[in-house]
């Protein structure tokens, strides 16, 4: 105990910045340490954690999304007479695969023509595509994508409404070469990079247009570091989902006589086919391994909608409240904004989310919940996720976050004994985000050697 004191005291007093440290016992909740773990402070990704326990609690870990597609007329010699529908329903799986997969739904019925319009359905949820306090420059990010209820992701980590740009150094003094996934042709790059022998990361740029998907990439990329995988947002991103179907339509030889347009399904037109997500507890691992903030936007619409029949922000995140009054923490001295941390306006002590790691133990969506958690160490990122390069040797599962001037870490390590201790690191009004995760780090590894707290 006294070592951990003596950390914080000589080691944490950072000029200006403040932090809030809460650490309990795993198997009776007591309060083992505190250092102004009252103090509400901004969480970032650490906000995570009440999403995913809202969602696991409301939804169940089973619960599914659901996308369908519904035609609106007879087929009749190869036509469909009428509009086709695809149906959106807040699924963040959705990949170019799947589109495919609605289209050959079409075909397989005999379809090579359709008279009317192909209606996209994303009203499931509300037009608001973004949080209140997202801050306009993280709008080009794949971390700040447009939240809809219909969507496309470029792989399997699920970043929602974004595309992949795989850039890779070629000769040396050339332009990289530049991969898009998923690639349509409303998107549009001017590469101005160049391939140098070596380049820190940060020395590539890539950016967005504010007003369309035109992507510039400049700065330099070296050889030995080899290619870089960047995810950045698509802006309206109900046309680049128009542009991928048109794309398959044609390759798959279906005329479409209409428009590609928003709209809502209407009539009794017939289902035809329907995708299904996979199950929450599936969904949750990229959400809180990598911690993807569309997911965590999509999950607090669902909530919403699942909850008071409106897939909007505001209800949402009154249905993650909610869920959380279940529990004894005070949801007087919480403020909510969003549901991936990314709002600087987001506060919660450290001691409210020791409290909630501790009681949502004895749920039996538990172990799925432990199982989403970063692992420290382990080099499989669905795995290790944000925490595959920290903490090695140590038995920890923990949340990440960070968002400007924020470094935050909270879950649960094993210490020597075998015993499970809970704790929150709470690191706010940094200068260098990098200095809070080498402070946690070392924060933990204090906590693992302590075997008596008293």
């Amino acid at each position: 105990m006294q070592k951990l004191n003596n950390f914080l005291l000589n080691k944490c007093h950072n000029k200006g910045s403040v932090s809030g440290i809460s650490v309990r016992s795993g198997t009776s909740g007591a309060s083992l340490f505190n250092y102004y773990a009252s103090t509400r402070l901004q969480p970032a990704s650490n906000l995570k954690i009440l999403t995913a326990v809202a969602a696991l609690r409301k939804l169940g870990p089973e619960y599914t999304f659901q996308t369908e597609l519904h035609l609106g007329g007879k087929v009749v010699e190869e036509t469909c007479h009428g509009n086709v529908y695809l149906v959106g329903k807040g699924d963040p799986t959705l990949q170019e695969k799947d589109y495919k997969q609605f289209v050959a739904s079409l075909k397989e019925r005999g379809i090579k023509n359709i008279s009317g319009d192909f209606i996209l359905d994303d009203s499931w949820y509300d037009d608001i595509r973004w949080s209140d306090d997202l801050i306009w420059a993280d709008q080009q990010y794949g971390y700040g994508s447009e939240v809809s209820a219909l969507t496309l992701a470029p792989d399997t980590d699920y970043d929602t409404n974004a595309i992949k740009l795989i850039i890779t150094p070629e000769k040396l003094h050339t332009t990289p070469k530049i991969e898009i996934l998923p690639h349509t042709e409303g998107i549009t790059v001017t590469n101005d990079a160049v391939t140098t022998e070596e380049a820190d990361e940060e020395a590539l740029i890539v950016r967005r247009n504010n007003s369309a998907n035109h992507f510039f990439i400049s700065g330099k990329i070296g050889r030995k570091e080899g290619k870089q995988e960047v995810y950045m947002a698509i802006k309206h991103i109900e046309n680049y989902i128009a542009d991928t179907i048109r794309q398959i339509l044609k390759k798959e030889g279906i005329a479409l006589e209409g428009r590609i347009k928003k709209g809502k399904l209407q009539g009794d037109a017939a289902c035809i086919y329907h995708k299904q997500s996979p199950p929450l507890t599936g969904i949750i691992i990229p959400f809180m391994k990598l911690s993807n903030n569309g997911i965590g936007e999509m999950l607090t619409k669902e909530l919403g909608r699942k909850t008071y029949d409106d897939g909007s922000w505001e209800s949402g995140l009154a249905a993650v409240k909610e869920a959380l009054a279940t529990y004894s923490i005070n949801l007087d001295t919480i403020q909510l904004k969003d549901g991936s941390g990314i709002s600087a306006a987001n506060f919660i002590p450290a001691e409210e989310l020791t409290r909630l790691l501790y009681e949502i133990q004895q749920e039996k969506w538990f172990p799925e919940f432990l199982a989403s958690l970063p692992a420290a160490g382990e080099a499989d990122k669905m795995i290790g996720g944000t925490l595959r390069e920290r903490m090695k040797g140590l038995d920890v599962q923990a949340k990440t976050g960070t968002i400007e001037g924020v470094s935050t870490l909270s879950g649960y390590v094993t210490n020597g004994k075998g015993e499970r201790l809970i704790f929150s690191i709470l690191f706010n009004h940094l200068l260098d985000t990098d200095t809070g995760k080498e402070l946690e780090d070392e924060l933990v590894a204090i906590m693992a050697e302590i075997e008596e707290w008293c």
